[in-house]
């Protein structure tokens, strides 16, 4: 299909020859001598784009500009001019042109423009797939490898990077493949898992960070050096952070940026209290019993992390003003920012941010939400949305203000679950799609991880036959008696508490204010 350009400039014969240029290279050139004449034939004609001289006589190019952009908004506009004066080129940015050229121009000038303008989705959807294409063949050299957790950490970042890209583009071709790679991926890290994860809870030297010492190692450390800010974004993945740090650039440097791990099961109530507490499920259960709630009481699982964090701090010799705030509506958000003066004396400030898991919730719950985060893209494009028009943002400005360093961590990650997988259970059973602790399970072994010595794994029991099972991928459980329901209700949502990249890899970053 040919483009078709607009061309208006009042010596539009002398540049004869760069419209036969244009011509045969396959656009559709018309051409006026006049910005009156321009306007008329923008309103009762389509163009693809339309060049403008910016000195004509009777409605000068910048005239013609506003009144064409006033009917045709979304027609890129580029403006031709002789001058080079700061003013008209402020003028016609100002009045939103696509590009600005000084003549005398060339032909290969004006092609050049045209292929940015017209075709820049095309050229780079066709750089982005050439360049993944070449990434493929490594990334799938590294996964027939024996891949440490570092290098899974550093493999699992290239897979961020290259689906963050690929939704820049409107060929969706390499997105397929790519999410068949990071299929893949999730299949053999599953297995690493299973392989090490209980050793390096027990003192493997090789274990990578993990978020049960992770105030102990990072965050004490920073301490010493000055006031800190810590902000945990409940389920927070790692490419939701990447697609939040070019909002957060506008306040803060990042002084580093590293990826640690949850731990097992990937749920609120194990990860967050272990962050906070500083210690593993079993041993938060030994040591505060009163605190501890176990998967069969009622109500929050996550009531005492206050208590948790003050007894942690003691233990690390961190005696210094600290303060807890959970925020998990925008009114408690609001109410936050306003009070946000009294913080500044505090050593340590902690903001736990609920929205994300609540929006992974809401998507399973609620019609419309699920409509809206119907893939991974809009699942980021939704929290980039939330961030930017609600007070975390306001809060990080403050923040940005004080001069405090800044902590953004999670407790873990989150799924999107497809492949459902059979499991019978007591009656008492937990309800969490990605992980089942209890006695009498039955499920089919090569399906999930499982851990029939809960100690081994530093996990609390109710009775001493107690087991824990883990899905790993994109798996989640439902029960026979009432597979279809749970089948329709649960699939394509977004889910935690089991083995995956994106539920165990989780961001931990440092920013500076600017």
């Amino acid at each position: 299909m040919q483009a078709k350009i607009l061309w208006a400039d009042d010596e539009i014969d002398i540049l004869q020859p760069h419209i036969l240029f244009l011509e045969s290279k396959g656009y559709q050139v018309t051409t006026v001598n006049n910005g009156a004449e321009a306007v008329e034939k923008s309103r009762d004609s389509h163009f693809d784009i339309i060049f403008l001289d910016e000195n004509m006589p009777g409605i000068s190019g910048l005239e013609a500009l506003t009144r064409i952009k006033e009917e045709k908004p979304q027609v890129p506009v580029v403006m031709i001019t002789k001058s080079e004066e700061e003013s008209i080129m402020e003028e016609a940015i100002g009045g939103k042109i696509a590009d600005y050229l000084i003549k005398p121009v060339n032909p290969n000038q004006i092609l050049l423009c045209l292929k940015k303008n017209l075709e820049h989705g095309k050229l780079i959807s066709q750089k982005t797939n050439s360049n993944y294409q070449q990434e493929f063949r490594q990334l799938g050299n590294a996964l027939n490898g024996r891949l440490d957790i570092d290098e899974w950490m550093e493999l699992y970042k290239k897979l961020i990077y290259w689906e963050l890209e690929l939704d820049k583009i409107e060929d969706q071709g390499m997105s397929e493949i790519l999410s068949a790679q990071k299929k893949e991926a999730n299949n053999l890290f599953g297995k690493y898992i299973e392989r090490n994860y209980l050793d390096w809870i027990n003192g493997d030297e090789d274990a990578p960070q993990m978020i049960h010492t992770v105030i102990r190692d990072k965050v004490a450390p920073l301490m010493n050096k000055g006031k800190v800010t810590m902000v945990v974004i409940d389920n927070l993945r790692y490419d939701q952070w990447m697609v939040l740090k070019p909002i957060m650039a506008k306040y803060f440097t990042v002084e580093s940026e590293e990826m640690i791990l949850s731990i097992l099961p990937t749920a609120t109530h194990y990860a967050r209290n272990a962050l906070f507490a500083g210690l593993m499920p079993s041993e938060i259960q030994k040591k505060y019993p009163k605190l501890w709630v176990t998967e069969e009481d009622e109500g929050g699982k996550n009531m005492h992390e206050k208590e948790f964090l003050e007894s942690n701090l003691n233990r690390l010799g961190k005696k210094g003003k600290f303060s807890y705030n959970k925020i998990t509506n925008n009114e408690s958000g609001k109410k936050l920012l306003d009070n946000f003066s009294n913080l500044n004396d505090n050593d340590l400030n902690v903001i736990v941010y609920n929205f994300v898991d609540m929006l992974s919730h809401a998507r399973t719950e609620m019609e419309m939400i699920r409509e809206l985060v119907d893939d991974e893209a809009a699942y980021r494009s939704i929290t980039v949305s939330w961030f930017e028009h609600g007070p975390l943002q306001e809060i990080f400005k403050k923040i940005a203000d004080s001069g405090n360093q800044v902590v953004i961590t999670t407790d873990h990650g989150t799924v999107k679950v497809t492949n459902p997988v059979k499991i019978v259970g007591e009656r008492n059973t937990n309800t969490n799609l990605r992980y089942k602790v209890g006695r009498n399970l039955t499920y089919k072994e090569k399906e999930v991880f499982t851990v029939k010595k809960p100690e081994e794994a530093f996990l609390p029991k109710g009775s001493i036959s107690d087991e824990y099972v883990f899905t790993k991928e994109n798996d989640y459980f439902v029960y026979p008696n009432n597979y279809n329901h749970f089948v329709k209700y649960y699939g394509d949502t977004f889910q935690h508490g089991g083995i995956s990249l994106e539920e165990l890899c989780i961001p931990f970053v440092i920013l500076k204010s600017k």
